[in-house]
């Protein structure tokens, strides 16, 4: 299985480059990746570049009125719940850690509406720390290729630390992210295009 994943992942690397996000600033990756819940990628850039082009700060968030928060993150959906747990969350931020975002997954993890995923991703995007962040990108692609066969994306994640070396950990999401919005889509995937169909189950079992 290794030699298959550092196959994978080599023409991965040859075929993107890896991505910063909100200026790997810990606190703007995190109310970012709470904005990308359920929502598509292209709607997550818009909430999150509207919403820090108005309010740079932490404070700022946390004193700002939630119906000016639910206008600059409306593109992300759920706006009403996203708004009131971004402001929530900056304020426990301020009052609890200093306004520090911590760098532990069980801290994060307390948060409210942070997730699995989004705790890994801040671990990963703001902190550079080694983690296995799943979304839908990343359950759809390992499902197919066969490195997984999970049903849910908490099960992706613990089944993926156990194939995938942790020296891939930090770039695995980015890497299939971005080949899930150009290559391995949901819908009518581009085969003849695809670096890696060599070493995947779901092009070696269709019709050629």
């Amino acid at each position: 299985m290794n030699k298959r994943i550092d196959k994978i992942m080599g023409e991965l690397e040859r075929n993107y480059s890896l991505r910063v996000f909100e200026g790997g600033d810990p606190y703007r990756v995190l109310i970012r990746t709470i904005l990308s819940q359920r929502t598509r990628d292209e709607n997550t850039d818009q909430a999150s570049t509207l919403l820090f082009s108005k309010y740079q700060t932490i404070n700022e968030i946390a004193e700002a009125d939630v119906e000016d928060l639910e206008q600059l993150v409306h593109r992300a959906g759920f706006y009403h719940v996203k708004a009131g747990r971004i402001k929530e969350v900056s304020q426990i931020l301020l009052d609890e850690y200093d306004g520090i975002v911590p760098d532990d997954v069980d801290e994060l993890l307390t948060l409210p509406g942070v997730g699995r995923k989004t705790a890994n991703c801040v671990l990963v995007y703001g902190f550079e720390k080694p983690a296995v962040c799943v979304d839908v990108h990343v359950h759809r692609i390992s499902n197919r290729l066969g490195l997984v066969k999970t049903q849910y994306p908490e099960q992706t994640e613990v089944e993926l630390m156990k194939v995938v070396p942790r020296y891939y950990w930090i770039e695995l999401n980015d890497l299939l992210v971005q080949f899930g919005q150009t290559i391995c889509r949901p819908v009518s995937p581009l085969h003849d295009d695809c670096p890696i169909s060599e070493w995947c189950d779901y092009y070696r079992d269709i019709d050629h």
